[in-house]
């Protein structure tokens, strides 16, 4: 049986939002959390810029790690591949 979506009102960079997902309540607050601790270490670093662009630089800043991490597990996976073979 499936999971149904949890809805949780968290709170990233001094903005309420709610958000409806599948995963626990803890879960999504976590996530909520990663984005406000980048999202302010990045207005900490640039305080001139918008909210709007603090948001997307996070969110480039996440596409970055999150294709570094792909990367790394292609690597970890082609090498498994030739210790098996």
């Amino acid at each position: 049986m499936a999971q149904e979506p949890v809805k949780i009102t968290v709170e990233i960079f001094g903005e309420k939002h709610v958000v409806r997902g599948e995963g626990t309540a803890s879960y999504i607050q976590g996530l909520a959390h990663e984005v406000d601790k980048k999202m302010r270490l990045i207005a900490q670093r640039l305080p001139r810029l918008s909210v709007h662009q603090t948001a997307v630089l996070t969110a480039l800043n996440f596409a970055d790690e999150l294709a570094k991490l792909k990367e790394e597990q292609e690597t970890l996976m082609q090498l498994l591949g030739e210790k098996t073979e």
